[in-house]
């Protein structure tokens, strides 16, 4: 039997993913913890390999606390507002790793960012094909303590009217990238283009809930004639919202797909909003006290605020955005959210998209930066014709760390043992800050997650697959040293295209777990011992 390519294997599972849809509505949301089930061949790979690590703390000084997050480690996807994908506490040493996990949904559930609130519960998003479920879980057992459904995305409700199953796993749209404020409150833009502000508490009988506090609805400058169950063929201009993040005065920004840059101001409900024509924004951003960070497919932006909110552009860059998408890239320009980063906080940092080997560009930040200085370096990454990622860099003190996922497209590109080229890099800008060198480079295949550092114990967690000649799809928690590249230990944590963790990010507990996303729910692996 011949196995169909991966376009054709992606409508067959979108059809599924319908059929899926219809058992999954009305089901009942609250529950205890359902493990993801092992898909056949679990018994025949290592579960585990290399040895416990020993921490040593990496030294330096995190991003500045930003006022209006939650704390830095326990805000959003990139861990901080600077994206620096870094957390002050450690991870798992793989001391005897204990692995359990939550089933969300019958098909999907994917729980993409996790940020935890002050008494350490997970507070996610989790993906479902019947809508995005806003939850609150239970750090030790993963059981749902709370639940919150938002709307059902359009690519989703695209993906089984039309059969199209890469439109959902090119949409970042919907509440994906959200945030937790300094009240621990989750701010999201939902599919219906509204920014939401949502604080979850506990009943007087002991259970919790979410409740919506401000609801800030955006249509008046977005368009907005989606793809709904009841609107199947819009005429109009649908333009999702993306991402939203606070700047250091507390107004809240946000971005869509199609080049829209607009602020909301909390306090009068104020709404404000530019269009960068012929631009496409895909990723999120980043915030420091200068400034707001911005990329799209064609340049990294820096921008302020005027007095009423209208966002300025203080510079723009622009960088070689290729010729097409990339097998592993969501659109045709750099998949990275910037980093805010450096021992003097003054570089931003994002990667391109260079046809023959893409680079990672270190740009100095700063309005009054000359344009002949703006680009500190330009540093070719990985093999020549195999190289993207559409993930954001980690960064510590004047290093980042950049991870390969060419060739990852959906959970359906590495079915039967296959894997990606693989491959990550260290680069450090030079203490002078007269150019780049290149510290290490690692093997080690992470598809598609989104990376960390615990610069508690210095070590970097991916979230491995490796190729199997016997057609077993195994996935294991990796994590490599920060200051060598060389691996210390790998955890299996599953088997088949449920433990697949589809551009989900890792995410490291104050406890010392270590969380990923994945497409049937949430893993966690903590040491036992």
């Amino acid at each position: 039997m011949t196995t169909p390519p991966p376009r054709r294997r992606g409508r067959a599972l979108a059809l599924v993913a319908a059929l899926a849809a219809t058992l999954l509505a009305g089901a009942a949301p609250v529950a205890q913890a359902e493990e993801i089930p092992l898909a056949p061949g679990h018994r025949l790979v290592d579960h585990y390999e290399g040895a416990p690590a020993t921490a040593r703390p990496v030294p330096g000084e995190g991003p500045a606390q930003h006022p209006y997050l939650a704390p830095n480690g326990r805000s959003g996807m990139h861990a901080d507002g600077a994206g620096s994908g870094t957390y002050p506490w450690s991870g798992p040493l793989g001391r005897d790793p204990r692995v359990t996990s939550e089933k969300i949904a019958a098909l999907g559930g994917e729980c993409a960012t996790v940020t935890f609130d002050a008494a350490g519960r997970l507070v996610t998003v989790c993906g479902t094909f019947s809508g995005f479920l806003l939850k609150l879980l239970d750090p030790r057992t993963l059981a749902t303590l709370a639940e919150y459904k938002l709307p059902q995305r359009s690519s989703t409700v695209e993906a089984i009217t039309r059969l199209d199953f890469e439109k959902i796993f090119k949409d970042t749209s919907g509440g994906a990238y959200f945030y937790l404020d300094d009240r621990d409150r989750v701010v999201l833009a939902d599919s219906r283009q509204h920014v939401l502000r949502i604080a979850h508490r506990q009943k007087t009988d002991g259970s919790w809930e979410f409740a919506v506090e401000n609801d800030w609805d955006l249509t008046s400058l977005v368009p907005h004639d989606c793809v709904t169950w009841t609107n199947l063929f819009p005429s109009g201009v649908c333009d999702p919202v993306t991402s939203v993040m606070p700047d250091w005065d507390g107004r809240i920004w946000w971005v869509t797909r199609l080049g829209r840059v607009g602020t909301v101001d909390p306090a009068t409900g104020a709404l404000r909003a530019i269009r960068l024509d012929g631009e496409e924004i895909q990723n999120s951003f980043s915030v420091a006290e200068d400034g707001v960070s911005i990329v799209t497919d064609h340049a990294l932006y820096a921008f302020r605020a005027d007095a009423d909110g209208v966002p300025r552009v203080q510079w723009r860059e622009t960088y070689d955005r290729g010729t097409g998408t990339k097998p592993g890239s969501v659109n045709q320009g750099s998949g990275t959210t910037p980093d805010l980063f450096g021992t003097g906080d003054q570089y931003v940092a994002i990667t391109d998209n260079a046809d023959d080997r893409m680079n990672v560009l270190v740009y100095r930040r700063g309005a009054d930066v000359p344009a002949a200085e703006r680009l500190v370096c330009k540093v070719p990454v990985f093999g020549s014709g195999a190289s993207t990622t559409d993930n954001s860099l980690i960064s510590w003190g004047d290093s980042l760390v950049v991870e390969n996922n060419y060739g990852y497209e959906n959970p359906g590109t590495l079915l039967l043992g296959r894997s990606v080229v693989g491959g990550a890099t260290r680069i450090d800008v030079r203490a002078d800050g007269s150019g780049c060198d290149t510290v290490w480079e690692s093997d080690v295949r992470s598809p598609s997650t989104v990376p960390k550092l615990s610069t508690a114990n210095g070590l970097l967690y991916f979230y491995e697959k490796r190729p199997n000649a016997w057609g077993i799809d195994a996935w294991y928690l990796t994590a490599v040293d920060f200051r060598t590249g060389q691996r210390a230990f790998s955890r299996f944590t599953g088997t088949g295209l449920a433990y697949d963790n589809n551009w989900a990010p890792i995410t490291i507990g104050p406890d010392g777990t270590a969380y990923v996303g994945v497409f049937n729910g949430i893993v966690a692996v903590r040491d036992g011992a």
